[in-house]
Protein backbone atom coordinates (compact mmCIF):
# COMPACT_ATOMS: atom_id res chain seq x y z
CA UNK A 1 0.00 0.00 0.00
CA UNK A 2 1.92 3.22 -1.39
CA UNK A 3 0.18 5.42 1.37
CA UNK A 4 0.44 5.67 5.31
CA UNK A 5 -3.05 5.11 6.83
CA UNK A 6 -1.93 5.82 10.15
CA UNK A 7 -4.62 8.56 10.34
CA UNK A 8 -7.15 5.49 10.45
CA UNK A 9 -5.62 3.93 13.45
CA UNK A 10 -8.43 3.57 16.00
CA UNK A 11 -7.79 5.82 19.36
CA UNK A 12 -8.73 4.70 23.04
CA UNK A 13 -9.61 1.50 24.81
CA UNK A 14 -8.86 -1.71 23.11
CA UNK A 15 -10.71 -4.80 23.91
CA UNK A 16 -8.46 -7.69 24.94
CA UNK A 17 -9.46 -9.44 21.86
CA UNK A 18 -9.13 -7.00 19.58
CA UNK A 19 -5.44 -6.29 20.84
CA UNK A 20 -4.86 -10.27 20.37
CA UNK A 21 -6.48 -9.69 16.80
CA UNK A 22 -3.99 -6.72 15.72
CA UNK A 23 -0.99 -8.77 17.31
CA UNK A 24 -1.09 -11.74 15.29
CA UNK A 25 -1.89 -9.32 12.06
CA UNK A 26 1.15 -7.76 13.35
CA UNK A 27 2.81 -11.25 13.20
CA UNK A 28 1.56 -11.53 9.28
CA UNK A 29 3.44 -8.58 8.84
CA UNK A 30 6.78 -10.17 10.32
CA UNK A 31 6.98 -9.04 14.02
CA UNK A 32 7.21 -11.75 16.06
CA UNK A 33 5.52 -11.75 18.72
CA UNK A 34 8.89 -11.84 20.92
CA UNK A 35 10.03 -8.85 19.24
CA UNK A 36 6.68 -7.50 20.93
CA UNK A 37 7.66 -8.88 24.36
CA UNK A 38 11.35 -7.39 24.24
CA UNK A 39 9.77 -4.41 23.11
CA UNK A 40 7.45 -4.07 26.03
CA UNK A 41 9.45 -5.12 28.70
CA UNK A 42 12.43 -2.58 27.75
CA UNK A 43 9.64 -0.08 27.61
CA UNK A 44 8.95 -0.83 31.05
CA UNK A 45 12.58 -1.08 32.29
CA UNK A 46 12.97 2.63 30.83
CA UNK A 47 9.57 3.68 32.70
CA UNK A 48 10.35 2.31 35.93
CA UNK A 49 14.27 3.93 35.98
CA UNK A 50 12.55 7.40 36.26
CA UNK A 51 11.41 6.40 39.57
CA UNK A 52 15.57 6.04 39.99
CA UNK A 53 15.22 3.12 42.04
CA UNK A 54 17.72 1.17 44.15
CA UNK A 55 16.29 -1.91 44.85
CA UNK A 56 13.77 -3.55 42.10
CA UNK A 57 11.04 -6.45 43.30
CA UNK A 58 9.28 -7.79 39.99
CA UNK A 59 6.46 -9.77 40.03
CA UNK A 60 5.42 -12.12 37.46
CA UNK A 61 3.27 -14.26 36.50
CA UNK A 62 3.07 -17.05 34.55
CA UNK A 63 1.61 -15.70 31.24
CA UNK A 64 3.12 -13.30 28.70
CA UNK A 65 2.40 -10.24 31.25
CA UNK A 66 5.33 -12.40 33.20
CA UNK A 67 7.32 -12.52 30.22
CA UNK A 68 7.52 -8.87 29.87
CA UNK A 69 8.62 -8.76 33.62
CA UNK A 70 11.37 -11.27 32.94
CA UNK A 71 12.55 -8.99 29.69
CA UNK A 72 12.24 -5.99 32.33
CA UNK A 73 14.35 -7.47 34.61
CA UNK A 74 17.47 -7.99 32.22
CA UNK A 75 16.93 -4.25 31.46
CA UNK A 76 17.10 -3.22 35.04
CA UNK A 77 19.93 -5.19 36.38
CA UNK A 78 21.99 -3.07 35.22
CA UNK A 79 20.95 0.02 37.40
CA UNK A 80 19.66 -1.26 40.52
CA UNK A 81 19.70 -4.05 42.66
CA UNK A 82 16.61 -6.29 41.08
CA UNK A 83 14.91 -9.19 42.60
CA UNK A 84 12.02 -11.31 40.53
CA UNK A 85 9.29 -13.75 42.48
CA UNK A 86 7.76 -15.52 39.84
CA UNK A 87 4.98 -18.23 40.00
CA UNK A 88 5.98 -21.85 39.74
CA UNK A 89 4.53 -23.99 36.50
CA UNK A 90 4.90 -24.14 33.41
CA UNK A 91 5.40 -21.80 31.02
CA UNK A 92 5.36 -21.42 26.93
CA UNK A 93 6.84 -19.51 24.38
CA UNK A 94 7.65 -16.63 24.49
CA UNK A 95 7.71 -16.13 28.32
CA UNK A 96 9.40 -19.50 28.68
CA UNK A 97 12.35 -18.41 26.39
CA UNK A 98 12.58 -15.13 28.28
CA UNK A 99 12.69 -17.03 32.02
CA UNK A 100 15.57 -19.24 30.38
CA UNK A 101 17.44 -16.05 29.33
CA UNK A 102 16.90 -14.67 32.61
CA UNK A 103 18.23 -17.72 34.57
CA UNK A 104 21.11 -17.44 32.93
CA UNK A 105 21.98 -14.03 33.40
CA UNK A 106 22.48 -14.66 37.65
CA UNK A 107 19.42 -12.56 38.53
CA UNK A 108 18.07 -13.92 41.59
CA UNK A 109 14.48 -15.65 40.59
CA UNK A 110 12.28 -17.07 43.60
CA UNK A 111 9.81 -19.61 42.93
CA UNK A 112 6.71 -19.75 44.58
CA UNK A 113 3.81 -22.20 44.40
CA UNK A 114 1.71 -21.55 47.57
CA UNK A 115 0.96 -18.86 49.67
CA UNK A 116 3.50 -20.02 53.11
CA UNK A 117 6.81 -19.40 49.88
CA UNK A 118 5.64 -15.55 49.93
CA UNK A 119 5.52 -14.94 53.39
CA UNK A 120 9.40 -16.09 53.58
CA UNK A 121 10.21 -13.38 51.59
CA UNK A 122 8.63 -10.39 52.95
CA UNK A 123 11.77 -8.40 53.43
CA UNK A 124 11.66 -8.07 49.51
CA UNK A 125 8.51 -5.93 50.09
CA UNK A 126 9.33 -4.16 52.47
CA UNK A 127 12.70 -2.89 51.19
CA UNK A 128 11.94 -2.61 47.42
CA UNK A 129 11.43 1.30 46.53
CA UNK A 130 9.94 0.06 43.06
CA UNK A 131 7.92 -2.91 42.69
CA UNK A 132 7.07 -3.69 39.28
CA UNK A 133 3.45 -5.69 38.77
CA UNK A 134 3.86 -8.42 35.87
CA UNK A 135 1.19 -10.90 37.21
CA UNK A 136 -1.58 -10.95 35.47
CA UNK A 137 -2.75 -9.50 31.94
CA UNK A 138 -5.64 -8.71 30.07
CA UNK A 139 -7.20 -12.64 30.48
CA UNK A 140 -7.66 -12.64 34.09
CA UNK A 141 -11.25 -13.82 34.84
CA UNK A 142 -12.72 -14.93 38.45
CA UNK A 143 -11.69 -14.23 42.35
CA UNK A 144 -7.86 -14.06 42.38
CA UNK A 145 -6.44 -17.84 43.81
CA UNK A 146 -3.42 -18.02 45.79
CA UNK A 147 -0.83 -17.25 46.08
CA UNK A 148 -1.26 -14.62 44.07
CA UNK A 149 -4.05 -13.02 46.14
CA UNK A 150 -1.34 -12.76 49.35
CA UNK A 151 1.10 -11.59 46.30
CA UNK A 152 -1.35 -8.51 45.54
CA UNK A 153 -1.91 -8.03 49.29
CA UNK A 154 2.01 -7.55 50.47
CA UNK A 155 2.54 -5.43 47.33
CA UNK A 156 -0.15 -3.18 48.64
CA UNK A 157 0.66 -2.73 52.33
CA UNK A 158 4.66 -2.02 51.25
CA UNK A 159 5.44 1.59 50.54
CA UNK A 160 6.95 0.71 46.88
CA UNK A 161 6.07 2.85 43.90
CA UNK A 162 4.29 0.51 41.81
CA UNK A 163 4.41 0.34 38.29
CA UNK A 164 2.00 -2.20 36.10
CA UNK A 165 2.48 -3.82 33.41
CA UNK A 166 -0.73 -3.24 30.96
CA UNK A 167 -3.68 -3.36 33.33
CA UNK A 168 -3.22 -3.65 36.93
CA UNK A 169 -3.59 -6.84 38.75
CA UNK A 170 -7.08 -6.97 40.26
CA UNK A 171 -7.02 -5.43 43.95
CA UNK A 172 -3.39 -3.47 42.90
CA UNK A 173 -3.66 0.31 42.58
CA UNK A 174 -0.81 1.48 40.53
CA UNK A 175 0.64 4.22 41.06
CA UNK A 176 1.83 4.14 37.02
CA UNK A 177 -0.03 1.63 34.66
CA UNK A 178 1.79 1.16 31.67
CA UNK A 179 -0.09 0.13 28.57
CA UNK A 180 1.29 -1.29 25.56
CA UNK A 181 0.38 -0.37 22.20
CA UNK A 182 -3.17 1.05 23.39
CA UNK A 183 -5.00 1.69 26.64
CA UNK A 184 -6.89 -1.73 28.19
CA UNK A 185 -8.70 0.06 30.47
CA UNK A 186 -7.26 3.16 33.30
CA UNK A 187 -3.60 3.20 31.96
CA UNK A 188 -1.85 6.03 33.06
CA UNK A 189 1.03 6.11 30.54
CA UNK A 190 1.39 4.01 26.96
CA UNK A 191 4.44 2.71 24.98
CA UNK A 192 4.88 2.07 21.32
CA UNK A 193 5.96 -1.70 21.12
CA UNK A 194 6.53 -1.40 17.34
CA UNK A 195 3.41 -3.02 16.40
CA UNK A 196 3.13 -1.88 12.44
CA UNK A 197 0.16 0.45 11.74
CA UNK A 198 -1.22 -1.71 9.01
CA UNK A 199 -1.71 -4.62 11.74
CA UNK A 200 -4.63 -2.20 13.42
CA UNK A 201 -5.78 -0.27 10.04
CA UNK A 202 -5.66 -3.78 7.65
CA UNK A 203 -7.60 -6.65 7.74
CA UNK A 204 -5.35 -9.82 8.68
CA UNK A 205 -5.68 -13.62 9.98
CA UNK A 206 -5.97 -11.89 13.47
CA UNK A 207 -9.56 -10.34 12.66
CA UNK A 208 -10.70 -14.44 12.30
CA UNK A 209 -9.98 -14.31 16.51
CA UNK A 210 -13.27 -11.97 16.14
CA UNK A 211 -15.63 -14.82 14.97
CA UNK A 212 -17.83 -15.86 17.75
CA UNK A 213 -17.45 -20.04 18.20
CA UNK A 214 -20.97 -21.93 18.66
CA UNK A 215 -21.44 -22.71 21.75
CA UNK A 216 -21.54 -26.75 22.81
CA UNK A 217 -25.00 -28.03 22.73
CA UNK A 218 -25.96 -25.40 20.51
CA UNK A 219 -29.13 -26.28 18.61
CA UNK A 220 -30.06 -26.30 14.85
CA UNK A 221 -30.41 -22.70 13.65
CA UNK A 222 -28.15 -21.14 16.65
CA UNK A 223 -25.45 -20.25 13.84
CA UNK A 224 -27.89 -17.77 11.86
CA UNK A 225 -30.96 -18.16 9.19
CA UNK A 226 -29.84 -15.98 6.17
CA UNK A 227 -32.31 -15.16 3.50
CA UNK A 228 -31.31 -14.85 -0.14
CA UNK A 229 -33.56 -13.05 -2.88
CA UNK A 230 -32.55 -12.23 -5.94
CA UNK A 231 -31.96 -14.35 -9.34
CA UNK A 232 -34.35 -13.80 -12.78
CA UNK A 233 -32.19 -12.31 -15.12
CA UNK A 234 -28.78 -13.87 -13.65
CA UNK A 235 -29.84 -17.09 -11.96
CA UNK A 236 -26.62 -18.49 -10.62
CA UNK A 237 -26.01 -15.43 -8.04
CA UNK A 238 -28.17 -16.20 -5.63
CA UNK A 239 -27.15 -19.68 -5.30
CA UNK A 240 -23.42 -18.70 -5.18
CA UNK A 241 -23.99 -16.45 -2.13
CA UNK A 242 -26.63 -19.13 -0.18
CA UNK A 243 -23.65 -21.47 -0.71
CA UNK A 244 -20.94 -19.16 0.94
CA UNK A 245 -23.12 -17.86 3.60
CA UNK A 246 -23.74 -21.68 4.66
CA UNK A 247 -19.51 -22.15 4.14
CA UNK A 248 -19.44 -18.62 6.57
CA UNK A 249 -21.03 -20.53 9.31
CA UNK A 250 -24.90 -20.06 8.63
CA UNK A 251 -27.42 -22.42 9.56
CA UNK A 252 -30.01 -22.10 7.43
CA UNK A 253 -30.19 -20.44 3.84
CA UNK A 254 -33.33 -19.98 2.05
CA UNK A 255 -32.99 -18.65 -1.50
CA UNK A 256 -35.93 -17.05 -3.01
CA UNK A 257 -35.65 -16.76 -6.72
CA UNK A 258 -37.67 -17.56 -9.87
CA UNK A 259 -35.74 -21.54 -10.72
CA UNK A 260 -34.76 -23.79 -8.60
CA UNK A 261 -31.39 -25.32 -8.95
CA UNK A 262 -30.19 -28.77 -7.02
CA UNK A 263 -28.29 -27.73 -4.75
CA UNK A 264 -29.45 -30.06 -1.73
CA UNK A 265 -27.85 -27.93 1.17
CA UNK A 266 -30.23 -24.90 -0.15
CA UNK A 267 -33.76 -24.21 1.05
CA UNK A 268 -35.45 -23.06 -2.54
CA UNK A 269 -38.76 -20.45 -2.17
CA UNK A 270 -40.65 -20.36 -5.40
CA UNK A 271 -41.71 -16.87 -6.68
CA UNK A 272 -44.71 -15.63 -8.56
CA UNK A 273 -43.25 -14.80 -12.39
CA UNK A 274 -39.52 -14.81 -13.81
CA UNK A 275 -38.34 -11.76 -11.71
CA UNK A 276 -38.73 -10.93 -7.96
CA UNK A 277 -41.91 -9.08 -8.12
CA UNK A 278 -44.45 -6.63 -6.23
CA UNK A 279 -46.80 -10.09 -6.02
CA UNK A 280 -43.76 -11.42 -3.88
CA UNK A 281 -43.49 -8.46 -1.80
CA UNK A 282 -45.77 -9.98 1.88
CA UNK A 283 -44.44 -13.25 1.42
CA UNK A 284 -41.02 -12.14 0.80
CA UNK A 285 -41.57 -10.01 4.23
CA UNK A 286 -42.97 -12.36 6.46
CA UNK A 287 -39.67 -14.54 5.65
CA UNK A 288 -37.34 -11.44 5.84
CA UNK A 289 -38.96 -10.97 9.26
CA UNK A 290 -37.87 -14.99 10.53
CA UNK A 291 -34.45 -14.60 9.33
CA UNK A 292 -31.61 -13.50 10.85
CA UNK A 293 -29.80 -11.58 7.58
CA UNK A 294 -31.46 -10.95 4.73
CA UNK A 295 -29.12 -10.76 1.20
CA UNK A 296 -30.65 -8.72 -1.57
CA UNK A 297 -29.69 -7.95 -4.78
CA UNK A 298 -27.15 -10.73 -6.21
CA UNK A 299 -28.39 -11.29 -10.24
CA UNK A 300 -32.08 -9.57 -9.10
CA UNK A 301 -31.97 -7.30 -11.98
CA UNK A 302 -33.71 -3.41 -12.49
CA UNK A 303 -36.80 -4.41 -11.90
CA UNK A 304 -37.43 -5.14 -8.52
CA UNK A 305 -36.27 -2.11 -6.51
CA UNK A 306 -39.53 -1.51 -4.78
CA UNK A 307 -39.77 -4.50 -3.69
CA UNK A 308 -36.19 -4.83 -2.38
CA UNK A 309 -36.59 -1.66 -0.48
CA UNK A 310 -39.63 -2.69 1.25
CA UNK A 311 -38.22 -6.35 2.62
CA UNK A 312 -35.23 -4.64 3.73
CA UNK A 313 -37.17 -2.48 5.85
CA UNK A 314 -38.49 -5.84 7.24
CA UNK A 315 -35.03 -6.68 8.23
CA UNK A 316 -33.09 -6.98 11.43
CA UNK A 317 -30.37 -7.31 9.65
CA UNK A 318 -29.16 -6.41 5.23
CA UNK A 319 -26.46 -6.96 3.29
CA UNK A 320 -27.42 -5.00 0.15
CA UNK A 321 -25.54 -6.54 -2.96
CA UNK A 322 -24.76 -5.89 -6.82
CA UNK A 323 -28.36 -4.75 -8.39
CA UNK A 324 -30.64 -3.66 -5.63
CA UNK A 325 -27.75 -0.96 -5.07
CA UNK A 326 -29.86 1.60 -6.71
CA UNK A 327 -31.89 4.29 -5.70
CA UNK A 328 -34.13 4.13 -3.72
CA UNK A 329 -31.60 2.58 -1.58
CA UNK A 330 -32.90 -0.85 0.38
CA UNK A 331 -32.27 0.02 4.07
CA UNK A 332 -32.32 -2.76 6.98
CA UNK A 333 -31.93 -1.84 10.53
CA UNK A 334 -28.45 -2.69 10.59
CA UNK A 335 -27.20 -2.90 6.75
CA UNK A 336 -24.23 -3.68 4.94
CA UNK A 337 -24.07 -2.30 1.78
CA UNK A 338 -21.06 -4.12 -0.97
CA UNK A 339 -20.62 -1.56 -4.04
CA UNK A 340 -18.04 -1.29 -6.46
CA UNK A 341 -16.92 1.89 -7.48
CA UNK A 342 -19.52 2.17 -10.62
CA UNK A 343 -22.13 1.04 -7.50
CA UNK A 344 -21.03 3.34 -5.08
CA UNK A 345 -21.21 6.38 -7.75
CA UNK A 346 -24.62 5.03 -8.73
CA UNK A 347 -25.97 5.42 -5.35
CA UNK A 348 -23.96 7.98 -3.27
CA UNK A 349 -23.37 10.63 -5.99
CA UNK A 350 -19.68 10.35 -5.85
CA UNK A 351 -17.23 8.60 -7.13
CA UNK A 352 -14.50 7.48 -4.93
CA UNK A 353 -11.22 8.56 -6.62
CA UNK A 354 -7.68 10.32 -5.98
CA UNK A 355 -5.20 7.71 -3.63
CA UNK A 356 -6.24 5.07 -1.00
CA UNK A 357 -6.85 7.71 1.33
CA UNK A 358 -8.74 10.32 -0.78
CA UNK A 359 -11.28 6.78 -1.25
CA UNK A 360 -11.15 6.34 2.14
CA UNK A 361 -12.47 9.54 3.15
CA UNK A 362 -15.07 9.85 0.55
CA UNK A 363 -16.86 5.82 1.49
CA UNK A 364 -16.26 7.20 5.21
CA UNK A 365 -18.18 10.24 4.67
CA UNK A 366 -21.01 8.31 2.59
CA UNK A 367 -21.55 5.83 5.52
CA UNK A 368 -24.30 6.99 8.01
CA UNK A 369 -26.02 6.06 10.99
CA UNK A 370 -25.77 2.30 11.50
CA UNK A 371 -24.66 1.29 8.22
CA UNK A 372 -21.47 0.21 6.60
CA UNK A 373 -19.75 0.40 3.49
CA UNK A 374 -17.49 -2.26 1.58
CA UNK A 375 -16.07 -0.55 -1.13
CA UNK A 376 -14.53 -3.33 -3.61
CA UNK A 377 -11.61 -3.08 -5.25
CA UNK A 378 -7.96 -3.96 -5.83
CA UNK A 379 -8.01 -2.98 -1.98
CA UNK A 380 -11.07 -2.75 -0.17
CA UNK A 381 -12.03 -0.55 2.10
CA UNK A 382 -14.41 -0.86 4.92
CA UNK A 383 -16.07 1.90 6.74
CA UNK A 384 -19.07 2.36 9.37
CA UNK A 385 -18.27 6.36 9.02
CA UNK A 386 -15.82 6.37 12.30
CA UNK A 387 -14.23 3.38 11.62
CA UNK A 388 -12.38 2.75 8.44
CA UNK A 389 -10.05 -0.83 7.15
CA UNK A 390 -8.06 -1.81 4.35
CA UNK A 391 -8.23 -5.22 2.74
CA UNK A 392 -5.13 -6.18 0.66
CA UNK A 393 -6.29 -9.72 0.36
CA UNK A 394 -6.74 -10.77 -3.66
CA UNK A 395 -6.11 -12.25 -6.84
CA UNK A 396 -6.45 -10.66 -10.24
CA UNK A 397 -8.10 -13.94 -11.56
CA UNK A 398 -11.03 -12.89 -9.44
CA UNK A 399 -12.11 -10.47 -11.71
CA UNK A 400 -14.40 -13.62 -12.77
CA UNK A 401 -18.26 -12.83 -12.10
CA UNK A 402 -19.63 -14.25 -9.08
CA UNK A 403 -16.82 -13.48 -6.84
CA UNK A 404 -19.03 -10.58 -5.62
CA UNK A 405 -21.64 -12.81 -4.69
CA UNK A 406 -19.42 -15.12 -2.93
CA UNK A 407 -18.01 -11.83 -0.74
CA UNK A 408 -21.90 -10.92 -0.12
CA UNK A 409 -23.01 -14.38 0.79
CA UNK A 410 -19.79 -14.68 3.12
CA UNK A 411 -20.75 -11.31 4.70
CA UNK A 412 -24.32 -12.32 5.64
CA UNK A 413 -23.26 -15.41 6.98
CA UNK A 414 -20.97 -14.04 9.66
CA UNK A 415 -23.40 -10.80 9.84
CA UNK A 416 -25.47 -13.59 12.16
CA UNK A 417 -22.78 -13.75 14.57
CA UNK A 418 -21.14 -10.59 14.54
CA UNK A 419 -21.57 -6.82 13.91
CA UNK A 420 -21.92 -5.59 10.58
CA UNK A 421 -18.51 -3.87 10.81
CA UNK A 422 -16.50 -6.44 11.96
CA UNK A 423 -18.36 -8.99 9.73
CA UNK A 424 -17.72 -6.66 6.65
CA UNK A 425 -14.13 -6.56 7.47
CA UNK A 426 -13.77 -10.88 7.70
CA UNK A 427 -15.89 -11.01 4.78
CA UNK A 428 -13.27 -9.12 2.36
CA UNK A 429 -10.29 -10.78 4.28
CA UNK A 430 -11.39 -13.95 3.71
CA UNK A 431 -12.59 -13.92 0.33
CA UNK A 432 -9.69 -12.58 -0.68
CA UNK A 433 -7.56 -15.44 0.53
CA UNK A 434 -10.09 -17.66 -0.87
CA UNK A 435 -9.46 -16.12 -4.41
CA UNK A 436 -5.54 -16.51 -3.49
CA UNK A 437 -5.99 -19.97 -2.48
CA UNK A 438 -8.55 -21.45 -5.37
CA UNK A 439 -6.14 -19.36 -7.89
CA UNK A 440 -2.89 -21.41 -6.76
CA UNK A 441 -4.38 -24.13 -8.30
CA UNK A 442 -6.17 -22.92 -12.03
CA UNK A 443 -4.55 -19.45 -12.14
CA UNK A 444 -6.76 -17.55 -14.91
CA UNK A 445 -9.22 -20.06 -15.23
CA UNK A 446 -10.33 -19.30 -11.56
CA UNK A 447 -14.52 -19.43 -11.61
CA UNK A 448 -16.29 -18.20 -8.65
CA UNK A 449 -17.31 -21.65 -7.40
CA UNK A 450 -14.10 -22.48 -6.66
CA UNK A 451 -13.80 -19.90 -3.66
CA UNK A 452 -16.24 -22.19 -1.95
CA UNK A 453 -14.31 -24.64 -0.85
CA UNK A 454 -11.98 -22.53 0.87
CA UNK A 455 -13.70 -20.23 2.65
CA UNK A 456 -14.63 -22.87 6.12
CA UNK A 457 -11.21 -23.87 6.14
CA UNK A 458 -9.79 -19.65 6.07
CA UNK A 459 -12.64 -19.05 8.68
CA UNK A 460 -13.04 -22.08 11.11
CA UNK A 461 -10.21 -24.15 10.32
CA UNK A 462 -7.06 -24.67 12.66
CA UNK A 463 -4.76 -21.89 12.26
CA UNK A 464 -0.82 -22.08 12.21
Amino acid sequence: MPYRVSEWVDEGLVTPRRMQAIERNAVALGVSTLQMMESAGKALADRALMESPAQILILCGKGNNGGDGFVAARYLARHAEVTCISLSGGRQGDAAANLLALRRCGIPIHEIACRDDLLDLDLLFSSADLIIDALIGTGVTGPLREPIATCVRMAVESDAFILSADLPTPGISADCTLAFHRSKGDATEVADIGIPVEAECCTGPGDLLLIPAKQSGSHKGAGGKVLVIGGGPYQGAPYLAGLAALRAGADIVRVATPRPFDYPDLIHIPVAGGIIGKDDTEMLIAHAEEADVVLIGPGMGTQSQNVARRVAEAARRAVIDADALRLPLPEGSETIYTPHAGEFARVFGRRPEGNILDKAATVSDATAGRSVILLKGKTDIISDGKRVRFNRTGHPAMTVGGTGDILAGIAAGLFCRMPAFEAACVAAYANGVAGESAAQGVGDGLVAGDLLQFIARILYGESD
